[in-house]
């Protein structure tokens, strides 16, 4: 398929793999720019060195683009940007910070910019900033959210009216059916976080991919409204937050429930209670572990069946 994305990335389809913090290591991003898409280290949850490690075996293991996802809140950014432009990176996704702080700063460096954001009114600013595309993730989309609960049903329509740069839509996408009704809504590809987050591939614990696929419909919810909002699974962690926030709880006290490396003893070290498990609402249609250029291949196909069902009703 040829579109703005494509063309712009260099990559067979529209499909973007989301930077998710403690899934997202270089197997499942070589491995899904391998099948055709575009594959996205998540440096979230990696220390400098570490992240530069991924890169190089990314490369090695990939002669396909991929990018980086970098959470501009993260303390070490300055390095980590050093990091990216040292190791030849093309592409960086940016997210949780101020576009204008460093997509300067990456677009000298010859490097396509992508920002994440949750409403129109950042859109914008990433527009002004003069990044390349935009992620437009929705209130159903796992890990940090929009403050303002929009899904992306209604996000979609709005920051696509709203730009002309290419709008990449995420939040409660996994299926070829679900990627045809973003872009029908002016979405010129998607991103998608939970269904590779079970991927075969994923630096997920297995017990977090087991939890995954056993959950149902209704088991996450928006947590941490106060501090950074934030959709986990139910379990002993997300229950002691949800009655903390029902008895008034601030951002001092809630960040004391958080603690340190929450996200890590859940999602990379499987501690299924006391661990932060962040995940989409579309979990509860997750059933399978299994590679990623399989997730890749049954949702484009997917899309290409909704398509054609739809022209020939």
């Amino acid at each position: 398929m040829n579109n703005k994305i494509t063309a712009l990335f260099e990559i067979e389809y529209p499909i973007i793999q989301a930077g998710m913090v403690w899934c997202s290591g270089w197997r499942l991003a070589s491995a899904v720019s391998n099948a055709g898409g575009l594959g996205i280290i998540g440096a979230g949850s990696m220390y400098p060195e570490v992240l530069r490690e991924h890169i190089q075996k990314c490369k090695m293991a990939t002669a396909k683009p991929f990018g980086v996802n970098v959470p501009l809140l993260y303390p070490n950014v300055q390095e980590i940007m050093e990091i990216i432009v040292e190791e030849g990176v093309h592409i960086v996704f940016t997210s949780a910070g101020n576009p204008s702080a460093w997509t300067g700063f990456l677009k000298d460096k010859g490097i396509t910019v992508v920002h994440v954001i949750a409403n129109t009114k950042f859109a914008l600013k990433a527009r002004d900033a003069g990044v390349d595309a935009i992620v437009a993730e929705g209130f159903e989309a796992g890990g940090h959210n929009g403050r303002e609960e929009t899904t992306t049903m209604c996000l979609i329509p709005m920051v696509s009216a709203a730009v002309k740069i290419p709008v990449i839509a995420a939040g409660g996408i996994s299926s070829g059916a679900a990627m045809l009704a973003a872009m029908a809504l002016g979405a010129d590809a998607v991103q998608i976080g939970s269904a590779f987050a079970v991927a075969e591939e994923s630096s997920a614990h297995p017990n977090f991919k087991h939890k995954i696929i056993e959950a149902s419909e209704g088991d996450t919810k928006l947590r941490m409204k106060k501090l950074v909002p934030v959709r986990l699974l139910k379990n002993e962690f997300a229950d002691a937050v949800a009655k903390a926030e029902a008895e008034g709880a601030d951002s001092h006290t809630l960040m004391n429930i958080l603690g340190r490396a929450r996200a890590k003893l859940g999602m990379f070290e499987g501690n299924m209670e006391e661990g932060e498990l962040e995940i989409g609402q579309v979990s509860a249609m997750l059933k399978e572990i299994k590679p990623a250029a399989e997730i890749l291949q049954e949702i484009w196909e997917g899309f290409l069946e909704a398509r054609a069902r739809i022209l020939n009703s």
